[in-house]
């Protein structure tokens, strides 16, 4: 039995914060502003300032992962995909979440396919708000990649269907 968090809750797992930012940065503003806890698990996070001005928490992956969060579950869950390759630890718990239906939502971005997460996977486009485009150009000029601001952010989605209002199927 899945027992979610009261607030929306999203985890994001990465190898370091200047690709969140500039992969997702957008997004996980939105998904602040409309009232979800944001959590980044990074495991680089030498710099937590540019995640701070997008209002998302940082935990170091390591210590994230062998946290216990009381049997709670994420509404949803989203990854770079090179972490998903280069971590087992990621792989098997990505592997459990899908494997029992745990998660609401799991997108991912960089390179990757449907087959590697086992199940079949959507494109999807994010068109952040003029507010979060604002709040991520801060953000990349804190991790010093200014000028890289788009206000479309792609994704995959192996959860196709599910309250994604957020996002837009690509054709």
């Amino acid at each position: 039995m899945r027992r979610h968090p009261v607030r929306p809750h999203l985890v994001v797992l990465a190898p370091a914060v200047a690709g969140v930012v500039r992969a997702a940065g957008g997004w996980l503003f939105d998904r602040v502003a409309a009232g979800w806890e944001v959590v980044v698990l990074v495991a680089d996070h030498t710099e937590s300032r540019p995640l701070d001005i997008l209002g998302v928490r940082v935990v170091d992956l390591a210590a994230g992962l062998a946290a216990k969060r009381r049997g709670l579950v994420p509404h949803a869950l989203a990854l770079d995909a090179e972490l998903w390759a280069a971590d087992a630890r990621v792989q098997e718990g990505l592997s459990w979440v899908l494997a029992h239906d745990l998660a609401d939502e799991v997108r991912w971005w960089g390179p990757g396919s449907s087959a590697d997460f086992g199940r079949s996977a959507c494109p999807v486009l994010h068109r952040a708000s003029v507010a979060a485009q604002a709040f991520k150009a801060q953000a990349l000029a804190a991790v010093e990649l200014p000028g890289v601001n788009s206000p479309v952010e792609s994704f995959y989605s192996c959860v196709p269907g599910s309250e994604q209002r957020d996002l837009v199927p690509v054709p």
